[in-house]
């Protein structure tokens, strides 16, 4: 048994991923990038986490909008909270429990705890009080170490890096840092789900054309051809601004849709050309030979062997889709304020780059991190899957 652990592929993919220097750099980068957005409201928060009331009493104002924030972006902020609150439960799930069916069992009591009991069951409640404010009577303050909101007016419009806000202030006010965090949670949210979306779409058309062939193959082929013709960040713009014309609101979930639906047509083609490969392969042909169902075909022998190509495609969809929605915010039809994101926060220094300096180098930065993070990311996962005949 360990003998088959110990040669298993995956640990071999593993071992050869982990010997690559810029693959865990890029692994760490993206990490980096997930914490933050995931534990945001613990970093950066207007409303102190416990603190002593007027008569002594302990107080949480900020556990209720953790469960029911105030956003424009509902779903986002409760997806990220979510998991925010079941890594630490599947941690300790997963340290008490031994046997792997306990495990499972505990890590799925955690899942519906953390799902069904608080973010069902607390409603949202306007609160415009000024904590900072009560905590200076109050003898006991938590608060996050970013003590503001990403929605939050703060300090002064286009502020520069002070000891109050240390990477300063955008447009109106708000705090820099704070939104950057915030910011990182839609930059994943649209890379990933737009990613996800756009690799469903290309492994169901590439899968049928590379297996069916034929007439399907063709027509298949000719339509992903004709889209090609259309440059994708175009056709982006072009869809937003025609969904605009219809006053229909540029949310996160309508940013995801567009790139998704727009991004399918290059993994269409590599999920084409493996199953073309593949079925060409003795294993594939004896099972068309006994009757097996195409469906089976595709999904039990197919789909496991052409994984490979298609998380690395994965992972470079999600830098291109965090490139997309900055790109789409910072010309105004992507997410729209005041929901924080890195597009539009390049945005507000455009009319002074040099001036608004902090406005410029921050976002900018973190985005070239995501980008260059998640690319590097996918190709130490091409060199780790890449099998090397032994001499």
């Amino acid at each position: 048994m360990d003998d088959r652990c110990e040669f298993s592929p995956i640990r071999q993919m593993w071992k050869r991923f982990s010997r690559d220097k810029i693959a865990v750099a890029g692994m760490i980068g993206v990490i980096m990038l997930i914490l933050p957005a995931v534990f945001a409201p613990f970093i950066a928060n207007g409303r102190p986490w416990v603190m002593t009331g007027d008569g002594g009493e302990l107080l949480f104002p900020a556990v209720r909008y953790f469960f029911a924030p105030e956003s424009s972006e509902v779903m986002v902020e409760k997806f990220f909270n979510f998991f925010a609150l079941w890594l630490p439960l599947a941690a300790v799930a997963s340290r008490c429990c031994r046997k792997r069916r306990n495990l499972r069992r505990a890590i799925l009591l955690s899942l519906l705890a953390a799902v069904i009991l608080p973010f069902t069951l607390i409603s949202p409640k306007m609160d415009k009080s000024d904590y900072r404010k009560k905590a200076e009577n109050a003898s006991f303050a938590l608060f996050a170490p970013i003590p503001y909101n990403p929605d939050e007016i703060s300090g002064t419009p286009f502020g520069g890096p002070d000891g109050r806000h240390l990477l300063g202030c955008d447009d109106i006010g708000r705090d820099l840092a704070a939104r950057l965090i915030f910011g990182a949670r839609v930059s994943l949210a649209v890379g990933i789900v737009a990613a996800i979306v756009a690799m469903a779409i290309g492994l169901t058309v590439g899968m049928c054309a590379g297996f069916f062939r034929g007439a399907l193959d063709l027509f298949l082929m000719r339509a992903v051809e004709i889209l090609m013709c259309f440059p994708t960040f175009l056709l982006l713009l072009i869809l937003m601004s025609m969904l605009g014309e219809y006053h229909i609101v540029q949310s996160i979930p309508l940013v995801i849709a567009v790139i998704g639906l727009t991004g399918w047509i290059g993994p269409a083609f590599l999920v084409r050309g493996e199953v073309l490969k593949e079925s060409s392969l003795p294993y594939i042909q004896s099972c068309i030979v006994t009757g097996v169902p195409s469906w089976k075909i595709m999904f039990k022998h197919l789909l496991p062997n052409i994984l490979a190509p298609v998380l690395i495609s994965f992972t470079f969809g999600v830098a291109g889709a965090i490139t997309g929605e900055s790109a789409l915010s910072f010309l105004g039809f992507g997410v729209q304020p005041p929901t924080a994101s890195w597009g539009n926060l390049l945005r507000q220094a455009f009319d002074d780059p040099l001036g608004c300096w902090h406005l410029t180098v921050f976002p900018g930065l973190a985005l070239f991190i995501a980008v260059i993070s998640f690319n590097f990311t996918g190709e130490g996962l091409r060199r780790a899957f890449e099998v090397k005949e032994e001499e």
